[in-house]
């Protein structure tokens, strides 16, 4: 009979690995991402698909946890499929470019639900799980794509990490973080991609449903529930250097609420707009060259939030009209702007072989603008901003915290230093008695 357990380093790493054995730099990240998230969690919380599922989620999944941005409480997994699906209701937060997706957004809930589960307030013991969750979302996910025939979501191996993480915070030994991660990995989303790219709505990126998926086999393999082996944790080049390479200051982060895909379109088209000193009446066609999976965003005039997300055209009209893209930009009550329509309307894409290419190590598109005098003007090869390479500066990050926040909570600037802060304070408390509950209306 096959060994259900992946690798002993893996398993090691998962159950012991502690902040010390961590450097000052993962330290850090780990708030920042903390602090990004919690951000674009309350931008979610505002929209129609987060106050559908935190209704389902109380309904349909009652218990004594409390849930994110919500007055209310349900089970452990009801927790972590809202609070997933809240993060991913604002397609702000942090991703990875080789993984093609995200894993904080399931990470983040999933590891406060499972605290709260286990009764453990240590904040120190939350950040090495968010530590640990990074790097085996970071690898499940390349090895995934590798492995399947088919384009996943981001909730298809989150759910297989969020399992390990939550086996390591409910003190489960080796078989059962095994088991653990077996059951996540065989009954965890395997939700097609591109499906959701080509039909955008409220399914997103799969990974509320992981979150809970992962937090279910966490918690029924400590009640003896047996899964069958997990493919993809072991076997595997990009778990050599685990404990070695840490992936979490890999990750990327945006600086606008839409795919990341959509957003070197974005840079290359206020690249043109601030070179040439235009304003949006000036331009009578926008023309984008990029990879084969943006030019599939094609929603150019969405008629709701997550077709604006999933669009190319509509963030890069909204550029040229705004000079920046908001949450207020995509929210369903700002989709009729004319101008924005107008332009959104006149965007032709294409494939080039050169973005295609570098793909998805590196997301590449350029811009040439067809303006009312006759002229064209076309600029270089873009790439979206805040890649790991370039990472937005903690001021930079506290800016968009609070574009966020500051409408709906009262202590933004309090519930920021309690993210950023976490690590170092091992404050727990400090942390949920603020996330815990529901958000003002804004205005």
């Amino acid at each position: 009979m096959q060994d259900a357990r992946p690798p002993a380093h893996i398993t090691e790493f998962i159950q012991n690995v502690g902040l010390s054995e961590m450097p000052d730099p993962v330290i850090h990240q780990v708030g920042r991402l903390l602090l990004d998230l919690v951000g674009v969690g309350l931008g979610g919380a505002r929209t129609r698909l987060s106050s559908i599922i935190r209704n389902h989620a109380a309904r349909q999944f009652g218990g004594p946890l409390p849930m994110l941005f919500d007055d209310r409480t349900a089970s452990a997994s009801g927790a972590a499929l809202a609070g997933g699906m809240t993060i991913d209701a604002l397609d702000g937060h942090d991703g990875f470019n080789i993984a093609k997706g995200h894993v904080g957004c399931a990470l983040m809930p999933s590891v406060l639900a499972l605290m709260a589960e286990a009764g453990i307030d240590d904040g120190h013991a939350a950040s090495e799980a968010l530590i640990i969750g990074y790097e085996l979302g970071a690898r499940l996910g390349p090895i995934l794509h590798d492995t399947a025939p088919d384009y996943h979501t981001s909730g298809a191996w989150m759910a297989t990490a969020v399992a390990g993480v939550g086996a390591r915070i409910l003190g489960l030994d080796g078989d059962q973080t095994a088991h653990a991660m077996g059951i996540a990995e065989y009954h965890g989303p395997r939700s097609q991609m591109m499906r959701c790219i080509d039909h955008p709505t409220m399914v997103k990126d799969g990974s509320g449903w992981g979150a809970m998926a992962g937090v279910s086999a966490a918690l029924l393999a400590r009640d003896g529930f047996t899964g069958a082996p997990a493919l993809t944790a072991g076997g595997h080049p990009l778990w050599e250097d685990l404990g070695r390479r840490w992936l979490i200051l890999e990750q990327y982060i945006k600086p606008y609420p839409v795919c990341r895909w959509a957003q070197p379109p974005v840079e290359a088209v206020l690249a043109l707009r601030d070179t040439h000193a235009l304003t949006a009446d000036q331009v009578v066609r926008i023309e984008i060259e990029t990879f084969h999976e943006c030019a599939r965003l094609a929603m150019s005039r969405p008629a709701n939030t997550e077709q604006a997300q999933y669009s190319t055209a509509y963030p890069c009209a909204v550029a040229l009209v705004r000079g920046t893209i908001s949450a207020a930009d995509i929210s369903d009550e700002s989709l009729t702007d004319p101008e924005i329509r107008r332009l959104g309307a006149t965007l032709i894409m294409s494939e080039a072989d050169e973005a295609n290419r570098v793909f998805p190590a590196r997301r590449i598109a350029r811009a040439r603008l067809r303006l009312i005098d006759g002229r064209m003007v076309e600029g270089g090869w873009h790439e979206a901003r805040w890649e790991p390479g370039d990472p937005p500066s903690d001021a930079d990050l506290l800016e968009k915290f609070h574009a966020l926040a500051d409408p709906l909570v009262n202590d933004a600037s309090e519930l920021a230093l309690a993210c950023l802060t976490l690590p170092v304070t091992g404050d727990l408390g400090r942390l949920t008695r603020r996330l815990h509950r529901s958000i003002r209306p804004p205005g």
